[in-house]
């Protein structure tokens, strides 16, 4: 691992440090600022001429800081002569503009593939994308991670008796996931039909599958915003007679009016990943964050070495 070396972005330094001790490697010394005019300042504080570089930094909120600010570390290291530079994304941002669905509206994930490409990345590591087309958009590699071996150990640990679970899809576009997350932890499956009426408002009104009635619920998504889809899905559920409803997410974003919807959802409670940085403070007390440190840890390892990633997930 003597060639291998990691520098954090401001965006989840926590995250970079956990990873940092699961391999046995320190930190990268980086200085990351902003000139006087708000312009990012970058500076590689060692030399990492022919040394397989990694980047860690979720496009998280703030989206446009968080990006630009991997895009001048990608061109630092680029310009030091670095042998292979991965950007590590555990969270996407702008992943749900994958496609044209009206008129006269970009595809920004396409643009943003396109300068994280443009800027010199060999390749990219990434966790849950909203739409896993989105590999394609790269003109480089993308090893893409699931969190769901995260979140299966965690609901396993439990112990919740396999004939009173019920895996939830909150829409049909889940419904893979939700399949997933069934076959390593049992239980019946049920969706819930959801309508998109904007990009903020939705209608959730039947549920189609098993019974869900004196039962369990373990809902999963990719990700939380405004936790709009989450309550309205969780109300369904409750009115049909559930007993208790967790749900895990593998990136809390939380963002607008999330925190009251979180509230009327009346979950039992919610598991999300430390993709994104969390503070206790702005999470509701049902929270648990798991870390998928040893995850991308273990990938990272795995790429350095020129070994399978898809081997984590069988």
């Amino acid at each position: 691992m003597t060639d291998l070396k990691i520098f954090s972005g401001k965006a989840n330094r926590a995250l970079s440090q956990q990873i940092c001790e699961y391999l046995g490697v320190p930190l990268g010394d980086i200085s990351l600022g902003n000139f006087p005019d708000g312009e990012t300042s970058c500076k590689i504080n060692e030399d990492i001429r022919g040394r397989d570089v990694y980047l860690l930094q979720p496009t998280c909120p703030p989206v446009n800081d968080n990006l630009f600010q991997l895009l001048v570390m990608i061109d630092s290291c680029k310009r030091a002569s670095a042998e292979r530079i991965t950007a590590v994304m555990p969270y996407f941002g702008y992943a749900r503009q994958d496609r044209k669905d009206e008129g006269r509206v970009p595809i920004t994930a396409k643009l943003v593939a396109n300068l994280i490409t443009r800027a010199g990345a060999d390749r990219v590591l990434t966790m849950d994308l909203h739409a896993a087309q989105i590999q394609g958009f790269f003109d480089v590699p993308v090893d893409h991670l699931y969190a769901a071996p995260v979140l299966n150990e965690y609901f396993l640990s439990l112990g919740i008796p396999m004939e009173e679970i019920v895996i939830v899809s909150p829409d049909e576009g889940s419904i893979k996931r939700a399949l997933g997350h069934a076959k390593r932890i049992g239980g019946s499956v049920a969706i819930i039909d959801k309508r998109r009426m904007s990009a903020e408002k939705t209608i959730q009104a039947n549920i189609l599958g098993g019974p869900v009635a004196g039962k369990v619920a373990l809902m999963f998504d990719d990700m939380i915003s405004t936790a709009g889809s989450i309550k309205g899905a969780a109300n369904v559920l409750h009115e049909n007679g559930v007993k208790e409803i967790h749900v895990g997410v593998s990136h809390a974003v939380l963002c607008g009016n999330a925190m009251n919807n979180l509230r009327e959802a009346n979950l039992a409670s919610l598991i999300c990943t430390n993709s994104i940085p969390q503070r206790a403070d702005q999470m509701p007390p049902n929270t648990r964050v798991l870390s998928v440190a040893p995850l991308l840890g273990e990938a990272i390892k795995r790429i350095h070495r020129n070994e399978s990633v898809s081997g984590l997930f069988k």
